[in-house]
């Protein structure tokens, strides 16, 4: 029932066709047998306790209630529930008055990607791998009309069930699915968000062409990237691992990346921001108990990976989808 009200949009959208089959999608993905923790997760939601929030903010911050709306729902065993949920990769969030201190700075982040796009009033979202959803909840609070994010990862998913259940939003769903499993040609989106995704695609161009697709003719897209220092056709495909990362496939210049829009017939084409990614951006928290940035870094010189590469730099790229 989570996802109804989208299914619902849909139908009126004029898209019964592709909401029969996402609906499907779905419920095979959460289907309690296809992860051993479902059951789990899908019980700590249940257990969760059902409050109304006195305040929701989306515009500034993600912060939702305060510890007093929680009545006799002790705030220990609310911060319980939510650390199941483990890993917190995306955030922060502030939830009755409980710091969810993630991993990632994703407001930093939403920071540097803001002034620069156009305002997301009344335009329909797409945010690809958008993980738990943090971006998106950013999204409503810039009053888009609707935000679709798809993560195929299992958890986040559910960490979106958790905000979702007390903000009850009927403007923000997200979908555990990948980007591959969204109509060719749809055509369908006003702007189309794919940040800290490239790079984990085997073919860069073909996830730039699916991003296209999904866009309407002249819609916005707006991409967020690992790149390198240095000139025109450079590219940086790791040997093995990069930042101990086995998935990260190509990083180029920011020229290079310039060019790959080009070619995949975006128009306007331009690099709004570069920064380097640091040890305050991304680490390890109590809610994110892995391995982070710091131990991804040549302890002995920050400006590389353990492997020897040059350290995470991110680019933020904004085109416009062809009329």
């Amino acid at each position: 029932m989570v996802y109804q009200t989208f299914y619902d949009w849909l139908d009126q959208a004029g898209q019964g066709a592709w909401r029969q089959q996402l609906q499907s999608q779905v419920e095979a993905k959460l289907h309690p047998e296809r992860h051993g923790k479902m059951p789990i997760w899908q019980q700590a939601i249940a257990d969760l306790p059902r409050v109304k929030p006195s305040i929701i903010n989306l515009k500034d911050m993600v912060s939702i209630g305060k510890a007093d709306d929680l009545d006799d729902f002790p705030s220990e065993t609310l911060t319980s529930l939510l650390k199941q949920f483990h890993p917190w990769r995306k955030g922060p969030y502030q939830l009755f008055d409980i710091e969810i201190d993630t991993e990632w700075h994703s407001d930093w982040k939403w920071d540097r990607v803001l002034p620069h796009i156009k305002p997301l009033k009344n335009r329909v979202v797409l945010d690809v791998g958008g993980g738990n959803g943090y971006h998106g909840w950013r999204m409503v609070g810039e009053d888009a009309q609707m935000v679709m994010g798809i993560d195929p990862t299992w958890v986040f998913a559910m960490q979106y069930q958790v905000m979702q259940h007390f903000i009850q939003s009927d403007r923000h769903f997200v979908l555990p699915i990948g980007i591959e499993h969204m109509p060719e040609d749809l055509q369908f989106f006003d702007t189309v968000f794919s940040m800290g995704v490239l790079y984990h695609r085997r073919s860069p161009l073909a996830h730039l062409m699916e991003c296209r697709q999904c866009l309407k003719p002249g819609g916005q897209f707006v991409l967020e990237t690992l790149v390198i220092d240095g000139e025109l056709g450079m590219t940086l495909m790791p040997e093995q691992r990069y930042a101990k990362m086995n998935n990260v496939w190509f990083i180029p210049t920011v020229p290079t990346m310039e060019l790959w829009l080009r070619k995949c017939g975006f128009k306007n084409v331009r690099c709004v921001n570069v920064a380097e990614t640091t040890v305050e951006e991304q680490r390890a928290t109590e809610w994110m108990t892995f391995e982070s940035l710091a131990d991804f870094l040549d302890p002995k010189d920050n400006t590389k990976t353990i492997e020897g590469y040059p350290g995470p730099k991110r680019a933020v790229f904004i085109a416009d989808a062809p009329r």
